[in-house]
Parts: C-alpha cells; structure tokens; sequence
C-alpha cells in the first residue's frame, strides 16, 4: 500500500473515488434521483444536529460493541448492501473481508456482483438482501440457497419506485461489456487508467452479471435483465411479506421504513428488525431525510423490534447521533463504496476506522462510556427539525 493511501475522511475517499473511477462508474454511485432534493436532505439533516458536551468526569475508556439480529459487532456501524460494485476487481468479497476485519456485519445484495457462497467465505457475518422479483419459487430458492451458505439474517427491501430522470443527466451503463460497449466505454477507461489497470491485471472485464439471481443451471442474467425481472413483478402486498417473513425463519430486516403505520405493520408480522431508510436517495425524490424520520419510528416500535438507520452517514458523529435519536445502529452505503474505489479493501477498513474514531470522539465529549448510554438529551435538536409521516394510531 501506497505511504498517501491512508485518508482521514470519508470526504476525502470521495475525492480519490472522483479521481480514480471513470466518469459513468462514479456518476452511478452517486445516482440520486430527479432533483436530488432527498440525497442532499441525509446528509444536511446531520449538520443540523449538535452536540451537548462536557469538560469533566469523561470516561477514559469508551465501549461501541452491541449486538444486530443476535450477530455481535465491535461498533454499531454494519455495511449496507449494494448492487454490482463494478468500482475494483474484488468488490463484494474485499468488502466483506474488510468487515470482517473490523468486527461487523456484511450486508449483500443479490444484485452483487459475486456470488452468496465466496462473500460467506470472506466473512460469516453476511446479511442477504432480497427484492421482490419473480415468482414465489423463484424467491423460495434463493432464500435457500443464501441458507445453504451460511448467511446470518436476510434483509428484504421493498422501498423501490424505479424512479428515474436525473436533473444532471444519468451515466451510461452498458447491459454487457461487449466489443460495442468496449470501444465506447474506452476513452473513460483510459482516462482513469489505475482503475483500469486493476482489471487488467486479474485478466476480466468488469463483471455486469449478478449470480445470486440465477436461476439452477442457468448462466447469471445481467444486471439490467435482472431488473427488468424485477420492474415487471407485481409490487407485494403486507400478505406477501408476511409470507416472506414465514419462508424465512431467522433473523429478518425489513428496509425501506419511513412512515409510522409501516413500521406498526413490519413489527405486527414478526420481523426482527427495520432499517429506516430512503435507499439512499435513490428512489422517490421528496421523502425526509432518515434521521428526521428515524425518533418518532423509534418511539413508535423500537421496544418490539431493533430500529436501524442508513442514509446520509459520513462521520463517526452522524452514528453517534442516530444512537442518541433511537437507532440500535446505522447501516452505510456509498462511505464504504468510496473506500474501496480509493483504495480497494483496505480503503474500507479505513472508512470503518474512521467511523470509529468519530464515535470514540463523540463518546468522549458527551461524557458516555458506551453507546448504550446515549439519549435525546445529548443532541442539540432543532425546532421543527423531526418529521412524522403516517398515522399515528394502529389501522
């Protein structure tokens, strides 16, 4: 590793992901959708937020260890699962090496880029993430298939509206790296040639296939066959995810909570946790920033089913902050992305360490000896800050 490649902010990964990845792959992992109003929203929402510290009687030593769907993990930070992370040759499995590495959870999507089996390997701490796609079967065999290879908890996240229309225009990202798109993806390549050159040393193209949704005996679809699937299932009912949650008998998250009566509805069927989330500001332009969503969602079931976060996390103090508001721990997404464009696994064991220096930090300041301690009472929370969507009483 490179003497410069340590960064001290996820801001700063950014930066070097900026610089290293080709224009279409960084404007992927940036996405957003339409005015990008809700992409902006998680991250300012944190800046609003402040702290109440102390200057005396602070703990000398500062506990982050706590336990999501019965896995224990030294910080309450977990990676949230992303689809095909074509930004460096090992994606999913560096990621979750990383993970493992700094004691957490690997969250995978089954529109990754590497299958079930070799994610499990890297690090036996693995969530998968499903959509609703396909037939019923369909659904049923990859639940047992993520089973049969040692998965700890299945994340299903229904939160999707496949909105699209980007004010800034949206990448071009080809359906298969063939001769066709090779000559037209070719003068972005060579204009980030480190990134190209990590390809080119394990001898593949960027692999645009996801083979957790293959079917037996089937070649992986692409990535944009898979979502084609998927745009063309019927949306679910409460009914389907109840039967879901039936198929699944372990520990099940349900993502993509943001209202009241949806969070009353997941904690009614028997999940085991929710992750209140907006998919990053990804989906339907317009909706709260999870952290303005996340005390009142908290209140409402958090004494029924752990209640986490994702979405606008960049700094060991936005974690600290969600855990004051209600959040048993934060899931993160492009933070980690980020790393590992910059600099492969390591760099996401760098986001990870510096999500734990900022928490060690605020621990400190607040006077906390372990995250457990936190309460409302330790952030300074604006007027008309929160926000409250859905009915409030059960239907």
């Amino acid at each position: 590793m490179a003497a410069n490649a340590w960064f001290e902010t996820v801001a700063e990964a950014q930066r070097r992901a900026r610089r290293r990845l080709p224009k279409s792959v960084y404007s992927a992992l940036l996405a957003g959708s339409e005015r990008g109003r809700t992409y902006d929203d998680n991250m300012a929402a944190f800046a609003e937020l402040g702290f109440v510290p102390h200057v005396a009687d602070l703990p000398a030593k500062r506990d982050m260890a706590t336990t999501v769907m019965g896995q224990q993990i030294s910080l309450p930070v977990l990676i949230s699962p992303t689809g095909v992370q074509a930004v460096h040759p090992e994606g999913e499995v560096a990621v979750a090496r990383a993970a493992a590495a700094r004691g957490t959870v690997m969250g995978l999507s089954n529109f990754a880029s590497k299958p079930v089996e070799d994610v499990v390997a890297a690090n036996r701490q693995t969530f998968f993430q499903m959509y609703w796609m396909g037939a019923k079967d369909s659904m049923t065999a990859h639940m047992e298939r993520a089973r049969a290879a040692g998965v700890k908890g299945l994340i299903v996240t229904l939160d999707w509206t496949f909105s699209y229309g980007r004010d800034w225009g949206s990448p071009w990202i080809p359906e298969r790296l063939d001769l066709k798109a090779v000559v037209k993806f070719a003068p972005q390549g060579l204009a980030r040639p480190r990134w190209l050159l990590d390809f080119a040393r394990t001898g593949r193209l960027p692999d645009l296939t996801v083979p957790n949704v293959a079917e037996p005996g089937r070649p992986a679809p692409t990535f944009f066959g898979a979502y084609g699937e998927w745009m063309q299932t019927p949306p679910p009912s409460w009914q389907d995810v109840r039967w879901m949650r039936e198929q699944w008998d372990g520990p099940f998250m349900l993502k993509g909570i943001s209202r009241l009566d949806d969070a009353r509805r997941a904690a009614d069927i028997g999940v085991t946790a929710i992750s209140v989330s907006n998919h990053g500001g990804n989906n339907l332009d317009g909706t709260p920033a999870t952290i303005r969503l996340l005390p009142a969602i908290a209140d409402a079931v958090g004494d029924q089913v752990e209640v986490l976060l994702d979405g606008g996390v960049r700094r060991g103090g936005d974690v600290v902050k969600a855990l004051a508001l209600g959040a048993r721990a934060v899931m993160i997404g492009r933070a980690y992305l980020w790393g590992l464009a910059a600099n492969g696994q390591a760099g996401v064991e760098n986001v990870l360490d510096i999500l734990r220096g900022g928490i060690d930090s605020a621990l400190l300041g607040l006077g906390r000896a372990s995250i457990h301690d936190l309460e409302r009472g330790d952030v300074v929370i604006p007027p008309g800050f929160t926000r409250q969507i859905g009915s409030p009483h059960d239907e």
